[in-house]
């Protein structure tokens, strides 16, 4: 079985490509917020920057043990998804985008001038890049800016898919 995720930082896209890669490559999407709300996995609320307080390393725990039961192929959705060990993933899909549009797509959101900021952030320093670099992940790097999913998953990028 394989395991594609799909990372980066909030607001660059992951959600729209990881649900239209795997109804192209027929794998299971699996949207890890759903998981940690439907198992308990966080370890509170943050009012302050509304958001679930999550323990990276209880939920790469509980990620491994979901894919070690799984009988098929997944795409794993989430800006968490990174943290988990290279050896168990064929794939990690970074997704980026360009500062202007992100902001729009957070503002869109409605989040607050704070977490705006603090995305961005993430973003022009590439922090999810970095961390799965630090992991040894297999990284491909998606730019979503101005395009949608169906653009960026063209032929000959899924056949390339399929053959990882």
């Amino acid at each position: 079985m394989k395991t594609i995720i799909v990372s980066g930082t909030p607001g660059t896209g992951k959600t729209e490509i990881a649900k239209a890669l795997a109804k192209k490559l027929n794998y299971k999407y699996i949207d890890v917020n759903k998981l940690i709300k439907e198992n308990n996995l966080s370890d509170g609320y943050d009012r302050k920057k509304k958001c679930e307080i999550v323990d990276t390393e209880k939920l790469s725990k509980f990620l491994i043990d979901f894919i070690k039961k799984s009988k098929q192929n997944l795409v794993i959705d989430s800006h968490l998804a990174h943290y988990m060990p290279a050896k168990y993933i064929n794939l990690c899909i970074l997704t980026k985008c360009d500062l202007k549009e992100l902001k729009k797509r957070l503002e869109k959101r409605k989040y607050s001038k704070a977490k705006i900021r603090e995305n961005l952030d993430s973003e022009i320093f590439d922090i999810c890049l970095n961390e799965a670099i630090e992991k040894s992940h297999t990284i491909l790097i998606i730019d979503t800016t101005g395009k949608k999913a169906n653009e960026l998953l063209d032929k000959e990028t899924i056949s390339i898919l399929q053959q990882i």
